[in-house]
């Protein structure tokens, strides 16, 4: 690699909905640490809840958490620990573990105390910028590697730009595949039609199941991802606010419901609506996390329908690899989520775009900071 600057430019949350560009210096390198210089990171929705809420309680940050670039510079250690060398195109895990709890241990990192940012533990794109190096996220020309960093190597070929779907498309593996255990012949009802509702319907295709059905209310943005949906392999949509769901699904199934049901929609109502829909000895994951307590859960319906029920978070190494593989054969069109590219000083419109709170919105965007 050529030799780096010594400073370096990154889009910076100042404060709620404001994002500045400002200038870092890029720090020295420890025989265990590293710089990764990026190429491009993913948008999340989740960007959008720190831009609008968690500001005020965590400081100004460098957002950014679905990162793939180039290791730049690295101690040996950290290249011998990591396996890894200077060149190597790679995608980071968000999760920074402590690498020797029982969670890290059992290749469980993302449990790891370590990772807790909200109690003070360190995650890319969620760590203030007031906490040495600064360049933590990923909207950034350069980022600091933790010796811990978890990396995943990107496909030789593989554009950055569909690289960096790896994060919420493992999600999609994850909740649906890996712990949902969708299969052959099952009926699918994935509730929510953001990033990673449609990274489930990916996941559920994949793994063959049957009958894939997809929910969704009367806005723009959901209107556009329902209709995408059917391109990744979803059989019906279903909009919640002019169907009946319940008698819907009824209908199509024969009265059989659904074997699984992933909720990505982080609200009461669709949370309700799982245990509603799914049937006798179903499975139910909860992938979206809610904003307030549930006022009433039905714990009887669970109990009397034998349901499993799983509560999710996040992803494992193993679905980030197996979504990365998706990605790179472009299974049942997944890289057409990638739909736009931003520069750095547009982070701000690229977090907005992909909130749905402008209006031509996006699938999955990233930014690229060299443009």
């Amino acid at each position: 690699m050529s030799a780096l600057p010594a400073h370096c430019l990154a889009a910076v949350m100042t404060a709620p909905g404001v994002t500045e560009i400002r200038e870092f210096p890029l720090p020295a390198v420890t025989p265990t640490t590293g710089i990764l210089k990026l190429e491009v990171s993913g948008v999340c929705g989740a960007d959008w809840n720190f831009y609008n809420h968690l500001f005020m309680s965590h400081g100004p940050m460098i957002l950014g958490h679905e990162a793939v670039g180039f290791i730049a510079d690295a101690g040996a250690e950290a290249l011998t620990r990591w396996g890894l060398k200077e060149g190597d195109r790679v995608a980071l895990e968000e999760y920074v573990p402590c690498g020797h709890c029982e969670f890290c241990r059992g290749g469980e990192f993302r449990h790891c105390q370590a990772t807790e940012w909200r109690r003070g533990g360190l995650r890319y794109g969620a760590t203030e910028i007031t906490r040495a190096p600064a360049l933590w996220g990923g909207y950034s020309q350069y980022q600091h590697l933790h010796p811990t960093t978890v990396f995943h190597r990107v496909p030789d070929g593989l554009e950055g730009r569909y690289a960096s779907l790896a994060l919420p498309a493992a999600n999609g593996v994850e909740w649906t595949y890996l712990q949902g255990k969708a299969g052959p012949g099952d009926t699918v009802v994935v509730q929510g039609v953001g990033q990673q509702g449609l990274s489930c319907v990916v996941a559920a295709k994949e793994a063959g199941a049957s009958r894939i059905i997809v929910t969704g209310k009367s806005t723009p943005s959901d209107k556009l991802r329902m209709e995408f949906a059917k391109r990744l392999g979803a059989d019906h949509v279903v909009n919640v606010e002019t169907e009946d769901l319940l008698e819907t699904l009824a209908d199509l199934t024969g009265g059989h419901m659904a074997d699984l049901v992933v909720d990505c929609t982080g609200n009461e109502q669709g949370v309700a609506a799982a245990f509603q829909i799914a049937r006798k000895c179903g499975r139910v994951v909860l992938g979206g996390q809610l904003k307030k307590k549930m006022s009433a859960f039905d714990v009887d319906r669970i109990i009397g329908n034998f349901l499993t029920v799983r509560g999710m978070r996040g992803h494992s190494y193993q679905a980030v690899e197996l979504a990365m593989q998706l990605i790179n054969r472009d299974a049942h069109h997944i890289r057409e989520m990638s739909s736009r590219v931003f520069g750095l000083a547009e982070t701000d419109l690229a977090i907005r775009t992909i909130a749905g709170a402008v209006p031509e919105p996006a699938l999955h965007c990233c930014v690229d900071p060299w443009r």
